[in-house]
């Protein structure tokens, strides 16, 4: 608690020794608990705040729990306003790099709770990395670390003595109230005012412990990033508005499941210029990922940040995977299924501020309504003709056969190709915004084979269809296709999620894309 400041820190420095037994750190948080009786508004966006349902509400006998406990149907509540709806917790998480402050209003006083996170440092898996946020309780979370739209992969595992230290947080708990008479929901105004002055305060001077090191302890590092893409511009463009970071070494896209350390992100401007400042001491890789373009970026050069340093790095250049030109396309390759047809919710499992909002994903048992949409079959799409914002279901779940069976769907892309070099490899890039327990088939021109000509095997466990995610980790397979499995005229590919023993097992696309065979320019 420091002087004249409206709340007070937390933080925990967690510690594993040489000779302590292994471990997995499956996950950790701070909890708070509000006065049921007084907090009842809950805020975490400008756009995502409401008055929210009691803690009783749940109750047997007045909520009907769904297909997992989180999820419960509101049939008797206290407030009859909130009768039908339904309540879960993961329909209020959000994306690390938006998740600055949340928390409840106390009405009668006007007070304000919140939780304020400075800096994503301490949080694994990237910016786009998804956490709980605030829920019915009234409960307020910091999550320091979850599997949540991840799974396993990012629980760190320590062997048998593994050194380890690590400091998570602080994070600020942030109290404010208003007089008699001014509107209490202006606490979330002030409250985003308090996280700016939080954000430009990082890192904080007051922690006197030697492993948290202050701004003068610590590094920055700043540049350009292109794009090259031949196939779409001749030349280099600015990588404009890329995810640029610093994580401990590894492969490209290693950060999405790093868990153990330290990382560091920021965005590129218009141009492609970043800067990336407070760094901690220490060994890393800069990686980057470029909406509108696949794949990752990672500089091989190992950068070694030191106390006070200031690095000026040469421009870079990423050179997205690409064989080819493109044949066709569907989706945008932004590293989520946002821009595909997500439904309206079936009226009985409707949470009413998702209605009309742009997280309409958010609502629960969307991922039953693909059977009511395509009842006998599944989808066909036709390039040229098919349109991915209304022909292109968000998610391609299992199909419910009958109360304790489902089978595997098969969805198909249907164009057209003329003059076939059946001699060329054709690359088809597919890019997953989440598997949960999925076996993506690829099969072309003959659905009937045993054997598929790509399997990605069982993979994902991010669970991001049931807790209302729209996208968990990414994935991106290229699959070479010989000239000679083409026609000319009408093709097919046949994309067959095969792994059927639950509603919840399935894939998010991200971005397809047929290349024809490298062509000269």
């Amino acid at each position: 608690m420091l002087k004249g400041s409206s709340g007070f820190y937390s933080y925990a420095i967690y510690e594993h020794l040489e000779g302590w037994p292994g471990f997995n750190l499956d996950e950790t948080r701070i909890a708070f608990k509000l006065r049921k009786d007084k907090f009842h508004y809950m805020a975490m966006a400008d756009n995502r705040q409401r008055y929210m349902p009691l803690p009783d509400d749940r109750l047997p006998d007045r909520g009907q729990p769904l297909a997992y406990p989180e999820a419960v149907l509101l049939v008797n509540p206290i407030e009859p306003e909130f009768k039908g709806e339904v309540d879960d917790k993961y329909q209020y998480s959000s994306e690390d790099k938006d998740l600055k402050v949340h928390g409840w209003i106390c009405m009668d006083p006007s007070l304000g709770f919140w939780i304020i996170v400075p800096s994503d440092e301490f949080r694994s898996g990237g910016p786009l990395k998804q956490n709980l946020t605030s829920h019915v309780g009234p409960t307020a979370l910091s999550v320091f670390l979850s599997a949540h739209y991840a799974g396993e992969d990012l629980v760190p595992k320590f062997g048998q003595g593994e050194p380890w230290k690590k400091v998570f947080g602080p994070v600020f708990i942030y109290l404010n109230s208003v007089t008699s008479g001014e509107d209490p929901l202006t606490l979330w105004e002030d409250a985003k005012k308090q996280m700016l002055t939080e954000v430009q305060s990082w890192p904080y001077s007051f922690p006197c412990s030697e492993d948290f090191p202050s701004s003068s302890h610590r590094g920055n590092i700043s540049g350009r990033m292109l794009v090259l893409d031949r196939y779409f511009k001749d030349d280099k463009i600015p990588a404009s508005g890329a995810y640029v970071g610093l994580a401990p070494p590894g492969e490209a896209g290693s950060w999405q499941r790093e868990c153990k350390d330290y990382q560091f992100w920021t965005r590129a401007d218009e141009e492609g210029k970043y800067v990336i400042s407070n760094i901690r001491a220490g060994d890393y890789n800069l990686y980057a990922f470029v909406p509108g373009f696949i794949g990752d970026y990672k500089c091989d050069t190992i950068i070694t940040i030191t106390s006070g340093c200031s690095i000026e790095m040469d421009d870079l250049v990423f050179e997205p995977p690409r064989n080819g030109p493109t044949l066709w396309e569907i989706g945008i390759p932004d590293r989520s299924a946002r821009e595909f047809y997500i439904p309206d919710p079936d009226p009985k499992y409707v949470n009413k501020l998702f209605i009309n909002h742009p997280d309409r994903f958010r609502q629960y048992g969307l991922w039953e309504r693909y059977a009511d949409l395509y009842p006998n079959g599944d989808i066909v799409f036709t390039i040229g003709e098919s349109d991915y914002k209304k022909d292109w279901f968000f998610v391609q779940v299992t199909r419910k056969k009958d109360e304790k069976t489902y089978q595997g769907t098969t969805w198909q892309i249907k164009f057209k190709l003329e003059n076939i070099n059946q001699d060329e490899i054709y690359t088809l890039r597919l890019a997953l915004a989440s598997a949960a327990q999925a076996e993506l088939q690829v099969r072309v021109n003959d659905s009937s084979t045993n054997t598929p000509l790509f399997s990605s095997g069982v993979i994902g466990k991010d669970n991001a269809i049931a807790r209302h995610g729209i996208h968990g980790l990414y994935w991106l397979f290229n699959v070479n296709l010989q000239g000679s499995v083409l026609i000319e005229g009408e093709n097919t590919i046949y994309l067959t999620q095969a792994n059927a023993t639950s509603p919840f097992q399935g894939i998010m696309y991200d971005y397809i894309r047929l290349e024809g065979p490298p062509s000269r320019y």
